[in-house]
């Protein structure tokens, strides 16, 4: 028993591994939601449309433990790039908005006071700031160099987990940051951000993976092989996954900004009051 994932080299097999330090994980960041949500609820805090919020939060966890546990945290961790560029992406572009969606603005706020970090996720907000962040950490977390030193072992395949749900964090703070003064403005200027923080920019490393003739990662170059899949296949489909993986969820995103900004328009146009966009 193994206490997180990371590479074994042992060979390929489907029968479940266990993870105890995943569970925990997951069970700690659950039992602090409902401790805390419930010291809100005692202290009247909470909105009643708050209550929708619980689903967010669950939806969240549950992409996270998928995403980290066996068969994909293992298959990521040791054996296929492929299946470690999905991970990055249900970290980044499926939990960790989840997870800020799910966070009531009274908690968001009790969290950055106890980690003492508001003034810094003030200043990671800003656009910009955000989506160099964001493209610093995806390059730094798909280096070979961190790759494969972090693979080898669990305290640097945890920490790599823990990097890439903090970028997404980063990632959707201008968009969905559960406070007033996170999210941008303007919507227009959402959209534009999301398209070139998620869009553009990842598709330089997507391509660098996808049309590399020789393997990139030493960790899944001598990994043992699952199936028929070969070295340069799994790196190819890394790459594409990399550059386009991430399309249905950002124009999903930016549809759900379009449609929200134009329902505001309208109602503001009929009861002749000013939209608010954030």
């Amino acid at each position: 028993m193994t206490w997180w994932c990371s590479a074994t080299g042992q060979p390929w097999s489907w029968s479940p591994i266990a993870y105890p330090g995943i569970w925990l994980a997951m069970g700690v960041l659950v039992a602090i939601y409902v401790r805390s949500w419930r010291r809100l609820a005692a202290a009247g805090a909470l909105d009643p449309a708050d209550g929708k919020r619980r689903w967010a939060f669950g939806f969240g966890v549950g992409a996270l433990w998928l995403a980290t546990d066996w068969p994909i945290g293992t298959l990521g961790s040791g054996y296929l790039a492929s299946v470690h560029m999905v991970q990055f992406q249900m970290y980044t572009l499926l939990a960790a908005p989840l997870l800020l969606l799910g966070m009531p603005p009274a908690m968001f706020g009790r969290l950055l006071a106890a980690l003492r970090i508001d003034g810094l996720a003030h200043r990671l907000a800003r656009p910009v700031v955000a989506g160099v962040t964001f493209n610093l950490l995806l390059l730094f977390t798909h280096s070979p160099f961190v790759v494969d030193r972090a693979r080898t072992n669990q305290v640097g395949s945890f920490v790599l987990d823990v990097l890439w749900l903090v970028a997404g964090m980063i990632l959707w703070l201008p968009v969905l940051g559960p406070r007033n003064g996170f999210r941008h403005p303007s919507p227009a200027v959402q959209c534009l951000y999301l398209f070139l923080a998620m869009g553009v920019v990842p598709m330089i490393p997507g391509a660098i993976l996808t049309f590399s003739e020789l393997p990139l990662y030493s960790v899944y170059e001598l990994a043992p092989r699952v199936g028929s899949i070969d070295v340069t296949a799994d790196q190819q489909v890394a790459g594409l996954i990399m550059k386009v993986g991430n399309l249905p969820f950002l124009w999903t995103a930016i549809a759900a900004i379009f449609f929200t900004w134009a329902r505001r328009d309208r109602e503001a146009a009929v009861t002749g009051t000013v939209p608010v966009t954030h």
